[in-house]
């Protein structure tokens, strides 16, 4: 998948140091990662810069979930958005939300490392724990999750069609539900000096649901991406469980269809925040179908 190409401007850097009346010195460093947000270190601070079309109030409740995490974790470290005078962590600059945080060393979870892979689904379990109890308010728009569980998925003719999907997830929305972190992927937990998890970002993606679906989608992330066999990913939920996360058990058809959910939804929301597709996207999405396809319960 590419990477967001928004550059960095002195404009945006000026812009951002009078809304956070905060000097932002030193010479701009773009990130290594991002989809739809390009992140660049300016001295100590990272500042993101969103799509256009990507709400303020989004954004802003998302931190409020990361703000709940971070004050009931010991560790990880969560870098949370630096707030404003007038305590937003948001802030439009040329019509585009922008945010700062603390910069934290570290690089991406190596997710052939059992040991890590382990630590990963440990650490989930702890985080889904600090976020039961949470009752934020509704999400201000729907989440990447939404389609087919709590709002109907876009009528369609393609491979993606699945009316017996349909109903199995209109069955799971009445399940137990609370915030989670929206993308347990391994470039967004950082690793520091030592092999400790030293940091947990973008947030972007938070929303309220069954942690089951989170607990699926990483399982997938960490087990074997793109094969049938769900020997690692059910490795990935075994670990998680016994560290006591909220999540139910899961047996292999449900891990399937959570799995599946998740490929649909990732498809059906490919060319949002005005991505246009190029080859290679086009060649992932069509393998994410395939995958979709193969993993149907019999």
């Amino acid at each position: 998948m590419p990477f967001a190409t928004t550059p960095l401007t002195d404009a945006t850097i000026a812009a951002a140091a009078r809304a956070w009346d905060l000097p932002l010195d030193g010479t701009p460093v773009r990130l290594y990662g991002g989809e739809d947000s390009a992140a660049y270190r300016v001295g100590d601070v990272v500042l993101r810069i969103g799509p256009a079309e990507r709400g303020s109030a989004e954004i802003e409740w998302c931190h409020g979930i990361a703000a709940h995490a971070a004050a009931r974790l010991a560790e990880p470290i969560v870098p949370l958005p630096v707030r404003t005078p007038s305590g937003a962590t948001v802030a439009r600059v040329d019509g585009r939300p922008v945010s700062l945080s603390p910069h934290v060393d570290g690089e991406w979870l190596d997710a052939d490392d059992a040991g890590r892979r382990r630590a990963a689904a440990r650490l989930l379990a702890r985080l889904h724990r600090a976020l039961a109890a949470a009752e934020p308010p509704s999400r201000p728009c729907p989440s990447l999750m939404d389609p087919g569980l709590y709002e109907p998925f876009p009528a369609t003719d393609d491979p993606l069609a699945d009316p017996v999907l349909d109903a199995w997830l209109a069955d799971r929305a009445g399940h137990p539900r609370h915030p989670l972190h929206g993308d347990w992927y391994r470039g967004n937990l950082l690793i520091a000096d030592g092999g400790r998890i030293a940091a947990i970002l973008d947030w972007d993606e938070a929303w309220t649901g069954p942690p089951e679906f989170e607990v699926a989608a990483a399982a997938r992330e960490y087990g074997s991406h793109w094969d049938t066999d769900l020997t690692a990913a059910r490795r990935f939920v075994d670990d998680y469980l016994d560290a006591g996360g909220t999540a139910p058990p899961l047996s292999d058809d449900e891990l399937a269809q959570l799995i599946r959910h998740r490929l649909r939804c990732e498809v059906a929301a490919a060319e949002r925040y005005g991505h246009v597709p190029d080859a290679d996207d086009i060649a992932y999405h069509r393998r994410q179908v395939d995958l979709f396809t193969r993993l149907r319960p019999a």
